[in-house]
């Protein structure tokens, strides 16, 4: 019998997306029995006392600590899960870079391009692996997609649609949270849904090297929070006092790839309707191709004249047989999560980046830059290119 190292996790902040990622660190060994390593939880930072105890009794955290700056001190923390708002991502991932310890971020990873750029850069220049959420990419559809691509399947790329569109904040009587500030949150929608368009359309087509954008916010103010408000699905205060939204609910962006191909990006926050419908769409010489989160499981394939067909995901797709036998049997948005533990897992015990990378992150935050600098002058704008491991065109 073979025995595997145990890798200490320290989560920060036990939230919906941190409880999560502790899920799939648990999973991610029964999915992949060879991963040469398994994830112990070892320490959970939480300011909330209930968020703590939740650590404890149920995701079976051995510690819980109040401040994150002890568990990444903590000796039997190896590596570092970072859950929190966005204004506190710079400040917790430079941290874990200071101690020496990989981490996976959630996205945006920074409050734009140029935190991102400093997460980035120091985490490539101290040789630590890291892990992005950028989850939809791992879905095994899309890694069929992608494969199709680059084998040139499709023939030529000439154009390409995604739309990211969803209802979260289409209730006007929903808090003024964290994520409505500028300070707080950076960017809105672009930041919190189009970075995962942007990481599809590059991780399928290739790098986007120029942009022009297009912002509106059109639920302008909000009610003020009362004390026990934490999440954006929450409701504000009836007949409180109201602040002003200060980032953007919806974006539209114009790209060209390196490639010489064209695409469209659209990402709305409130839109009534749509629940969760984050869709690509591939078009070539020689065919296209479509992909909807809402139905994960499934890709729609044009590869002749006679239009599409639905290819179901299965065995040889992605990592789909490491969790059903066949095609029919579908995968959950958790699962994608548990693939991307165990990516992370893997670049720690190999040393090398196989997860989404923190520069992956950097890249999506200069799209998202140069489409709100767009938006600002009404020009076109060049999306710097970024320098470190990246993985969507590897």
């Amino acid at each position: 019998m073979v025995t595997k190292k145990h890798v200490g996790v320290g989560l920060v902040s036990v939230g919906w997306m941190g409880r999560l990622h502790s899920r799939a660190y648990l999973e991610a060994h029964r999915h992949y029995p060879g991963l040469p390593v398994t994830a112990d939880l070892k320490v959970a930072a939480d300011p909330d006392a209930a968020g703590r105890q939740h650590a404890s009794d149920v995701l079976g955290y051995r510690e819980a600590v109040e401040d994150y700056r002890e568990l990444i001190a903590h000796p039997d923390v190896d590596v570092v899960s970072i859950c929190s708002p966005n204004f506190l991502h710079r400040e917790i991932a430079l941290a874990a870079i200071a101690a020496g310890k990989p981490f996976w971020i959630e996205k945006p990873m920074g409050r734009g391009a140029e935190e991102s750029q400093e997460i980035a850069r120091r985490a490539t220049d101290a040789g630590l692996v890291t892990a992005v959420g950028f989850n939809y990419r791992h879905a095994p559809a899309v890694a069929h997609a992608r494969r199709l691509v680059r084998d040139g399947a499709l023939g030529t790329i000439t154009n390409v649609r995604v739309a990211l569109l969803a209802d979260y904040s289409a209730d006007p009587d929903g808090a003024l949270t964290w994520r409505f500030s500028s300070d707080r949150a950076g960017s809105g929608v672009l930041g919190d849904l189009l970075s995962h368009g942007a990481d599809l359309a590059q991780y399928i087509v290739g790098r986007i090297s120029s942009v022009s954008g297009l912002t509106e916010t059109f639920i302008r103010t909000r009610p003020l929070p009362s004390d026990d408000v934490v999440s954006h699905f929450s409701k504000g205060p009836d007949d409180g006092p109201r602040g002003a939204v200060e980032n953007e609910d919806y974006g539209a962006v114009l790209a060209r790839f390196d490639s010489g191909a064209v695409a469209v990006l659209e990402s709305s926050r409130v839109a009534i309707g749509p629940r969760a419908e984050y869709r690509i769409e591939v078009y070539g010489t020689k065919g296209s191709l479509r992909w909807d989160f809402q139905r994960l499981n499934e890709l729609q394939l044009a590869d002749d004249v006679s239009g599409y067909r639905t290819v179901m995901a299965g065995p040889g797709h992605g990592d789909f047989a490491h969790f059903q036998p066949g095609a029919g049997t579908g995968m959950g948005f958790d699962d994608l999560k548990t693939i991307e533990a165990a990516l992370f897992l893997r670049s720690v015990a190999e040393g090398r980046q196989l997860a989404p990378s923190a520069p992956d992150a950097w890249s999506a935050a200069e799209i998202v830059d140069a489409a709100l600098r767009s938006a600002a002058s009404g020009g076109w704008e060049t999306v710097p290119t970024v320098t470190g491991p990246t993985t969507f065109d590897a």
